[in-house]
């Protein structure tokens, strides 16, 4: 085990005398909680991909000893980044990567529930993959994905259907570069959520998003897709989902029927 901390150099390590200041010409010192020091040092791990989705971190003692704090302020960043789905603790085995090919974590950003039961007793959703095929980005594209007007993007169709009943149609778009590869066979024959597939085979992980959801009519193609009448009210959700450091890999918008279906959310 590398007991190293893994700052820059000509950087000093946290310690438990206090936090770390940036010094230097022009820079005005800014003081953080060792703890978050310490949680942003992980979340370096986290991004380089040192602790990959579903293995298993470092012990607390070993990490205190990496990065030379106590035990307790280790305990405390890793408190923040399991409260933020990044870290699942495991009562007795240790503390883990989040992934979302994990049952309890795979729909974590689908807010989309059935009128009854939940979304782990209707089972997983049937998925459909209507298109895909690489475009160049337009203005609003790139701009939600930050590249330029132009840049290659991915743009994917598909339905999810519950219970033999299309429920969601999704348009998406990836920034080409990172998802070089990816095809419609391959999503297809995937058989896992496709977060888990962008983890997996392309060492992405979705770590937060932000929606905007607003009422609509379906248009004609909407309404073959997802069977229903041009009358029905739909929900449209636009998703930008984002990896470490708020970098944006992911444009999805969605149409969701309401007849079977509601949308929830928990404000904390």
């Amino acid at each position: 085990m590398n007991t190293q901390s893994p700052a820059r150099a000509g950087t000093p390590a946290p310690s438990e005398s206090g936090p770390v200041a940036p010094t230097g010409p022009g820079l005005t010192p800014a003081f953080s909680p060792l703890y978050q020091q310490i949680k942003s040092l992980m979340l370096q791990s986290l991004q380089s991909g040192e602790w990959k989705p579903s293995a298993a971190i470092p012990s607390e003692i070993e990490l205190a000893a990496r990065f030379k704090v106590s035990q307790g302020t280790v305990r405390k960043a890793i408190d923040e980044l399991a409260a933020e789905n990044l870290l699942v603790r495991r009562q007795g085995k240790g503390t883990f990567v989040a992934t979302h090919a994990e049952q309890q974590v795979q729909y974590r950003f689908l807010r989309l529930f059935p009128n009854s039961g939940d979304l782990q007793s209707e089972g997983p959703a049937q998925r459909h993959i209507v298109d895909c095929k690489r475009i160049r980005a337009v203005a609003d594209i790139a701009r939600a994905l930050e590249i330029r007007a132009g840049d290659s993007v991915l743009q994917v169709r598909r339905v999810l259907a519950f219970q033999s009943v299309p429920t969601i149609l999704e348009d998406l778009w990836l920034p080409g570069a990172p998802f070089k590869g990816l095809t419609a066979e391959r999503l297809r024959s995937y058989g896992g959520p496709m977060y888990a597939l962008f983890e997996t085979e392309f060492g992405l992980r979705m770590v937060r998003a932000e929606e905007k959801v607003r009422a609509v009519l379906p248009d004609e193609d909407q309404c073959a897709l997802l069977q229903v009448e041009a009358n029905a009210p739909l929900l449209s959700v636009e998703r930008t989902a984002y990896t470490y450091n708020d970098v944006p890999m992911e444009l999805r918008r969605g149409i969701y029927r309401t007849d079977t279906h509601y949308y929830r959310n928990t404000l904390n």
